[in-house]
């Protein structure tokens, strides 16, 4: 594995970090065909715990099989790989060092109810990331749920433990539930602070959804329109959000979200470059179509996170 400058001042803002977990960052850094770059394409398969199986992988059956998911990324030529306990299970002794795995902590499912106070179960262990060779933890947190402070609290000592371990800590944190509007939840202001919140708690990579150009609080759209603050266009809003994680001081990456046309996803990872955004985590909109399909997808999307190919040109 090569140690670029490029990944190696990008290691250098994780300054209390201990070697260990420099280490770990600089294999998800550094594996793939982004290798090196800065940039991070990462396949999250933790869909059949959130919205069931049949939703999830009956586009595709031949999701049903967790191998099929982890082979897809590492021949994509992908960063990382993301999944939860028995996903990862399945596959860490034959796929063994051919990745970085990224064990997701937490999970949630459409069967409870969580209008207000939305959450979810703790389903694995730091212990279980590292029997299984996994270079990092993931975890979710809702910012405005009235769950949220208990979630973070978690959250906390989670990463305190991963990181004395040696691992990096991947937080998805995804606004909903309280009094946030429907709108609210992609509102600009929110993301941001979504994403501000989760490198205040020591995320090393923070993922985030695409911001709209809504603003849902009062007294943040005062601050916009007085500083002139643009977020006129995706790429703006995404310049945005980087700025908000300690001045593009730590990793972004900025969720695929749910199935769209193939044109709307090469859009996105254009707008996540030309804002800066350090890649983009993207699941259902690949593995949900066909293999060839989606590995010609996934080619495209490191193309432009590498500037060899223009969305639109």
């Amino acid at each position: 594995m090569r140690v670029t400058r490029t990944v190696k001042k990008i290691l250098d803002n994780y300054e209390s970090d201990n070697p260990g977990t420099k280490a770990n960052l600089a294999r998800m850094l550094c594996t793939g065909r982004l290798g090196g770059t800065g940039k991070m394409v990462i396949l999250p398969v933790d869909q059949g715990f959130e919205h069931g199986p049949v939703r999830s992988f009956g586009p595709n059956p031949a999701g049903y099989d967790p191998l099929y998911h982890a082979q897809l990324a590492i021949d994509a030529g992908l960063n990382a790989y993301a999944s939860v306990l028995g996903m990862i299970e399945q596959v860490a002794d034959s796929l063994a060092g051919q990745i970085p795995f990224i064990l997701k902590m937490n999970s949630s499912n459409t069967l409870a109810r969580s209008k207000e106070a939305p959450s979810q179960a703790i389903t694995a262990s730091v212990d279980d990331a590292v029997r299984l060779g996994c270079a990092a933890i993931g975890y979710t947190i809702y910012p405005g749920s009235d769950a949220a402070f208990d979630m973070m609290q978690d959250l906390r000592e989670l990463i305190a433990e991963a990181k004395a371990k040696g691992l990096a800590a991947v937080v998805w944190s995804y606004p909903r539930g309280g009094a946030l509007s429907k709108d609210g939840e992609l509102a600009v202001d929110v993301g941001a602070y979504a994403a501000h919140m989760a490198a205040l708690i020591g995320a090393h990579v923070i993922k985030v959804k695409l911001p709209s150009n809504f603003i849902e609080q009062g007294e943040a759209k005062k601050v916009y329109e007085a500083q002139k603050i643009d977020i006129s266009t995706q790429a703006a809003r995404v310049k945005h959000v980087m700025q908000a994680a300690f001045a593009g001081r730590r990793i972004v990456v900025f969720s695929g979200g749910a199935m769209k046309g193939a044109d709307a996803v090469y859009q996105d990872a254009q707008d996540i470059f030309d804002g800066g955004g350090n890649g983009q985590i993207i699941g259902r909109n690949t593995f949900q179509r066909p293999r060839e399909d989606a590995l010609a997808m996934l080619d495209r999307i490191i193309n432009i996170f590498l500037g060899k190919a223009r969305q639109g040109a």
